[in-house]
């Protein structure tokens, strides 16, 4: 986060019973917002999960065809952890994910499908907080999502979905980019925290690739921090922050 940035962060908003979250990989979410998904859980909102791609490219160490179904197991089981038990993938090819209108229209069909009225997404811009280069995959599927939230409620853009029994859906009132560096709203950590830690602890095998550090120490220490970086702009409340763009 770029703190010169961030003013005083709203509550976002509850007033509606389906999200579906969007992302490129296995573990964007649990690096981004899984302790707000479990509170969501928690009040009874359902929350379903759409991945671009199986992150069969992401392990070094691992064929990728070894890879991507592993990569799947421990998504589902992380979802689990936080109360979610739709996991869908779209199967673009992890790595090289082309923004345009095939992605669009998959998403839009996922739209459809689940007929949310808040969707959630991972950081669409450039960098993260103008210090780090974000990858081509989160920005693709992170502005495919914001355009198919559209898509999704426009009978004549891409009406062969209509055709495949996907009629269109104009209900999504939000959409909600975790891990942006401009946040407006933000969501309680607290009570999900600790589930959150265990979601992200069940993408072992990738976090054992990607740091020599104890995985639980790892995984607490990268959530707390980022959960109380935004309590400052949250009544001192640990945060999962979004930037919220309404429909």
């Amino acid at each position: 986060m770029t703190e010169a940035k961030i003013s005083e962060l709203q509550p976002l908003p509850d007033d509606w019973q389906r999200a579906l979250a969007v992302v490129a990989h296995p573990d964007d979410l649990e690096y981004g917002c899984s302790a707000a998904v479990a509170a969501w859980s928690d009040a009874g909102r359902e929350v379903a999960y759409v991945l671009a791609t199986r992150g069969e490219a992401g392990i070094d160490t691992l064929e990728p065809a070894v890879c991507g179904p592993l990569r799947e197991r421990e998504q589902r089981a992380s979802a689990a952890v936080v109360g979610v038990t739709t996991v869908e993938f779209l199967d673009h090819q992890d790595g090289v994910i082309e923004y345009g209108p095939a992605l669009r229209r998959d998403i839009a069909a996922a739209i459809r499908r689940h007929r949310p009225e808040l969707v959630i997404t991972l950081n669409h811009r450039d960098t993260w907080g103008g210090v780090a280069w974000n990858t081509p995959d989160h920005v693709a599927v992170g502005r495919a999502t914001l355009d198919a939230a559209a898509d999704a409620g426009n009978r004549w853009i891409f009406p062969e979905l209509a055709e495949q029994g996907l009629e269109p859906w104009n209900g999504v009132r939000w959409v909600a980019v975790a891990g942006s560096n401009r946040p407006t709203h933000a969501v309680d950590a607290g009570p999900g925290l600790e589930r959150a830690v265990r979601s992200l602890l069940e993408h072992r095998t990738y976090i054992e690739a990607l740091t020599a550090q104890d995985p639980e120490a790892y995984v607490r220490d990268f959530l707390t921090e980022h959960t109380t970086a935004a309590a400052q702009h949250f009544g001192g409340r640990p945060a999962v922050t979004f930037e919220v763009f309404g429909r």
